[in-house]
């Protein structure tokens, strides 16, 4: 059950960040929830640095600090190209 619930957040992270981050992002669902999770990730290490909770518990810090990272990795890979672009929905000839 605790790796659904890490997954479950890292979606919903990874969401919070396509909403503060400002613009239309040309990326799927799936690297949402890979950027979320990495978000996740990150901020309960650092939340484990600080001694507020361990790096799979919820927590305040940790999940704050999951969304800034979320929105910084969103940033990065938008500004790499990583996404679909603008050949979402063509076909391959």
């Amino acid at each position: 059950m605790g790796l659904i619930g890490f997954l479950v957040f890292g979606l919903i992270v990874g969401a919070l960040a396509r909403l503060l981050l400002p613009g239309k992002q040309k990326i799927g669902l799936v690297l949402t929830l890979v950027l979320g999770v990495i978000g996740s990730v990150i901020g309960g290490l650092i939340a484990n640095a600080l001694g507020t909770g361990d790096v799979f518990e919820l927590n305040i810090l940790g999940s704050v600090v999951a969304v800034v990272s979320a929105v910084a990795l969103l940033a990065a890979a938008e500004s790499a190209g990583i996404g679909a672009g603008d050949k979402r929905g063509e076909l391959k000839r």
